[in-house]
């Protein structure tokens, strides 16, 4: 079975965004393995940015896999349909590849070293997103390409 872990940098704060994050994690549960693991930002100034990078780098680094393919998700990356996703999930699986790990940085991004070390650079949007807003889409997109993959009614799109 195909693992996926999202890793992202930010706090765990109750909102509606993260219980809507949840319910898609649990429903996402139901067709893959799944887990995501979030890490504490750096609370440095914004003049220390590079700085906040590279701590949030190897708190993230700590957290990782080896075994799994090294998505990170960035405004420069490749922009994916969902129908792509469900591609690269079934080729996954497909092929026997253990899985993935999609990386969402904090305030300032990923460091640099965390985005060399990635197979995949995946844009979500062009647009900058919160870490909040962009686990939910990510988690959402991969429910949504899990349910293409199984033929289910949810994806309506083409």
């Amino acid at each position: 079975m195909t693992r996926i872990l999202v890793a992202s940098v930010g706090r765990k704060r109750a909102s509606a965004i993260l219980r809507a994050t949840e319910e898609y994690e649990a429903r996402l549960r139901r067709y893959i393995r799944f887990d995501s693991v979030l890490v504490e930002p750096a609370r440095l100034p914004d003049a220390r940015a590079g700085d906040a990078r590279e701590r949030e780098a190897a708190a993230l680094e700590r957290r990782l896999p080896d075994d799994l393919e090294f998505v990170a998700l960035t405004r420069e990356g490749d922009p994916w349909s969902t129908r792509r996703l469900a591609d690269y999930l079934d080729e996954m699986r497909t092929y026997g590849r253990p899985g993935a790990t999609f990386a969402i940085g904090g305030a300032h991004g990923l460091a640099p070293r965390v985005l060399a070390r990635a197979r995949t650079r995946l844009a979500l949007s062009a647009m900058t997103l919160p870490h909040e807003v962009a686990r939910l889409v990510l988690t959402e997109q991969l429910y949504r390409a899990a349910t293409i993959l199984r033929g289910e009614p949810y994806h309506k799109g083409p």
